[in-house]
């Protein structure tokens, strides 16, 4: 064995590579080194190997190179191994959860807002116009059109007394195809002033109009909940308060960030920046923003629901292809439909039961209205459609 020269090593660990001000720290034999045989550059372990063969002395500059080369394969190493797979591939995402929010109920509150605006003004939809926004900007729901909502309402004779009522929301939730819809209330819309407080629990303001409070500093609160139902079972799948407060010196809760006038007919748009600069305004958007946190966080208790609707075609009139399928059974504007027609039907020789209808595939449509019991599209791919082809949901 005395022909095999041992190996002296030169070994820098992960820490000391060039991205810090560490000294680098080697073990190097300098007797009789010649020549580099072997450079590991291991991402596993962290280090950076040198080994050298003894047969000659080598100088101190040549072992400086071989330091720099050792040096210079440690970032690639390191992104090696950053970029390594963890070991768990993470799904791919489906669809966004869709939702909507009625306006919120404030029958707790109304006498002490009309106190306040000098008319009965529907602050309940100030305050779902402002949640719709943040959930529209935040992205993690799909909140489906205000006109849309509206409709639908409508056609069910929908009225205030039913905005927080589960059951309600739920069967409105069924017919416009949604996971979750949300309704809420707003249990608290009122003022506290440094002499005396004016209202109680229910945000009331007593008796006084628009040139409202007569003290010299003002506090504004405001407290809502929310509440995410599921449109199955109508069951409470998850909930989230806002309170938000304003306080500073002003003779209305109106005033104190400039003059605001945005409301009449029973309309307000909290969203506009002369409301939110009042104290009202600012401990709204507070209170709606806390909220809002809430809704996002409860996301994850939301199931995609999975809806299968199949139908006929009814008539084709130019570029309009209309089904006999409408909201009632799930399908909703956006949905895409697969045309097949029927090319044989194979039946059970012995009882004349249908096994299977064999078809071949058309196109495929993009419904663009619906109502409960109809749904009119447009083509995607495909032509020739005909009355009695089959349509079936692609897309939900």
């Amino acid at each position: 064995m005395a022909d095999l020269c041992p190996k002296a090593s030169a070994i820098l660990t992960a820490s000391e590579v060039p991205f810090t001000a560490h000294s680098c720290k080697a073990n190097v034999d300098m007797r009789n080194c010649a020549y580099l045989e072997s450079l590991d550059v291991s991402s596993e372990l962290g280090y950076f190997s040198l080994y050298i063969c003894p047969e000659q002395e080598i100088s101190m500059k040549r072992i400086a190179a071989l330091f720099a080369l050792a040096l210079l394969f440690a970032p690639m190493a390191m992104r090696a191994q950053d970029n390594a797979p963890s070991g768990s591939s993470q799904a791919p995402q489906g669809r966004k959860k869709r939702v909507a929010i009625f306006d919120f109920d404030y029958a707790t509150v109304k006498t002490g807002t009309a106190a306040l605006f000098g008319t009965d003004i529907d602050v309940g939809k100030g305050i779902s116009d402002l949640l719709v926004k943040n959930l529209v900007t935040d992205g993690t729901y799909s909140v489906i059109e205000r006109k849309q909502l509206d409709k639908i309402l409508g056609e069910q004779n929908f009225s205030n007394s039913n905005r927080a009522d589960p059951a309600s929301a739920a069967r409105i939730g069924k017919i416009l195809g949604l996971d979750a819809i949300i309704v809420g209330s707003i249990t608290e819309f009122g003022n506290e002033s440094k002499n005396r407080n004016i209202g109680g629990g229910g945000g009331g303001f007593g008796g006084f109009g628009i040139g409202g409070i007569g003290h010299k500093e003002t506090k504004a609160n405001v407290v809502l909940d929310a509440r995410l139902v599921d449109v199955d079972t109508a069951e409470i799948l998850g909930v989230a308060e806002g309170k938000g407060e304003s306080k500073r010196s002003s003779n209305s809760l109106l005033g104190g960030g400039g003059t605001w006038g945005g409301f009449g007919g029973g309309a307000v748009d909290f969203g506009s920046s002369n409301f939110q600069q009042t104290i009202i305004g600012e401990a709204t958007k507070a209170a709606v923003d806390q909220m809002t946190a809430g809704v996002i966080a409860a996301a994850p208790k939301l199931q995609l629901r999975i809806i299968k609707v199949e139908g006929v075609v009814a008539a084709v009139d130019g570029g309009q292809i209309v089904l006999n399928v409408g909201a009632k059974t799930g399908i909703k504007v956006g949905d895409h439909m697969s045309v097949e027609r029927v090319t044989s039907t194979i039946k059970d020789p012995t009882t004349g039961a249908v096994l299977r209808r064999m078809t071949t595939k058309l196109g495929e449509l993009e419904v663009t209205d619906v109502d409960d019991v109809s749904a009119v599209c447009k083509s995607v791919s495909g032509t020739g459609f005909k009355v009695g082809d089959v349509a079936r949901t692609v897309v939900q």
